[in-house]
């Protein structure tokens, strides 16, 4: 069985394309081409399922044409309208670490240098133009860390750590706010 930790999202199934069973695809890391992997996962039924690609093409820098294993009419291409597509973790390590994309990082410990562990990347908020880490904490309360490499120190993949140094009035910001 995959585990949520075993798999990181990279994008949505939109709708069928044509008839012959082909799925609009948007993603947000093309890791699916750059790394060794024949397969990608979905979330159905809170379930993640492997899917074979016989193939796929490139139509923008931000969507693709997949045609999955055994889905061979837009009836059956229909199931996977709006389904969530994840990638496995066990084969990003073929990857560069600096093309990964932020929601890779959902699910890795964060620590400061100056300040030690903030928590648990729990989600990466990308809605607006500043994409940010949400980070719980340890007493249940939400810290929003801005995702830019200049703050970032390391990132241990094995581990699932990332560390960061971030500037110094950030993290005071949450104190400033309960007086």
């Amino acid at each position: 069985m995959i585990r949520k930790e075993e798999v990181y999202k990279i994008g949505i199934f939109n709708k069928p394309h044509g008839i012959h069973g082909e799925l609009s695809f948007t993603f947000t890391d093309d890791i699916f081409d750059r790394a060794d992997c024949d397969y990608l996962i979905c979330l159905l039924d809170g379930i993640f399922v492997p899917f074979f690609m016989e193939e796929y093409r490139f139509r923008s820098d931000s969507t693709a044409l997949v045609k999955l294993e055994g889905v061979d009419t837009a009836e059956r291409a229909r199931m996977f309208t709006n389904v969530d597509v994840y990638f496995p973790i066990g084969h990003v390590d073929e990857a560069d670490s600096g093309e990964l994309s932020w929601n890779f990082f959902a699910g890795f410990r964060m620590e400061d240098v100056n300040h030690g562990v903030l928590g648990e990347v729990v989600e990466v908020d990308n809605s607006t133009v500043n994409t940010l880490f949400v980070v719980e904490c340890s007493d249940g309360e939400e810290l929003l860390v801005p995702a830019q490499e200049e703050f970032i120190v390391g990132i241990d993949q094995k581990h699932r750590l990332i560390t960061v140094d971030l500037p110094e009035g950030l993290l005071n910001l949450d104190e400033l706010e309960e007086e």
